[in-house]
């Protein structure tokens, strides 16, 4: 495996929590404790512009397939709309008052999921945006959100260390799954469904079994934080990015280390916390967004 950084996008003023691939190809937006939402082109690694003006911090972006719409979650508890065709903004979600940390979307039911520092997740419909639900998953933060390949369950990552799944039909508590000794970060299924990988502050990224949700295996990953989990969309790999200023790549079937890429392994790197990263062009490279302010574009040949 071998790793090149093609690209270094500057502009923000302040660290980028947050990234999402726009449904078009070749797009990405970037949020995080600076005045606006960012798009920037992967065709050509440049700025393109700024979406449009945010009046907090973003903490989450999210581009739902076969919508033309794009959700910001704010500190301030707000979640803004935009809608691609209108080159508008729609009315804004209002429903939370403590900071939205992440957003998902479950196509086949044609609804928003917002997890926030209330301890509760809202429910939205993609079509109305009218909010069709609550549910009250902790007391505590709710701070990341995976959605099964087959859309059946949905797992929330919560900052009382507990990792908590729903049926998506009726949104009834099905599993309680507990391992972690600090709060869940990071939560993705594998895109086969059968297990899914956690990370949490802990440094530690946990593997369960997706029908029995028992522990299959425990990485000790990082240093600090693993603040994100992101799986390669054609390959047996997946990504971490951590508090710790690295990136690593890990088997998603043998869950060894196949590469790790910081400062200290050589790599022209982010100096500071990472907090996302993106796989794009079929898996070929990877963006990751740091505090650093910086984005920065990875080739990855396996």
């Amino acid at each position: 495996m071998t790793v090149e950084k093609i690209a270094e996008l500057t502009g923000h003023s302040n660290p980028i929590f947050t990234l999402e691939l726009s449904q078009k190809p070749g797009v990405l937006f970037t949020g995080g404790n600076d005045k606006g939402v960012v798009e920037w082109s992967l065709k050509d690694n440049s700025f393109i512009k700024v979406m449009f003006p945010v009046p907090a911090s973003v903490y989450a972006i999210h581009c739902p397939t076969g919508y033309p719409l794009m959700f910001a979650g704010l500190r301030n508890g707000m979640v803004m709309a935009f809608d691609f065709m209108k080159q508008a903004l729609l009315p804004t979600l209002k429903h939370h008052v403590k900071p939205i940390f992440d957003i998902k979307s479950v196509v086949s039911k044609k609804e928003l999921l917002v997890a926030s520092e209330d301890g509760g997740v809202s429910v939205w419909s993609l079509d109305t945006l009218n909010l069709l639900h609550t549910i009250q998953v902790s007391t505590d933060t709710v701070r990341c959100i995976a959605v099964s390949p087959n859309e059946k369950q949905v797992a929330f990552g919560c900052r009382d260390n507990i990792i908590r799944v729903y049926d998506l039909e009726d949104y009834a508590l099905i599993h309680t799954i507990k391992g972690h000794t600090m709060s869940v970060f990071s939560l993705a299924y594998s895109p086969d469904g059968s297990y899914l990988a956690s990370g949490a502050r802990d440094a530690q990224v946990k593997i369960w079994d997706s029908i029995t949700y028992r522990p299959i295996t425990n990485i000790p990953a990082h240093l600090f934080a693993v603040n994100h989990i992101d799986f390669h969309p054609t390959q047996p790999y997946f990504a971490t990015a951590s508090m710790d200023k690295s990136i690593k790549i890990w088997g998603a079937d043998d869950f060894k280390l196949y590469k790790a890429i910081s400062r200290e392994k050589g790599y022209p790197a982010h100096p500071l916390s990472i907090n996302k990263l993106a796989w794009f062009d079929n898996g070929s490279k990877l963006a990751s967004v740091s505090d650093d302010k910086a984005v920065m574009i990875w080739n990855i040949s396996f």
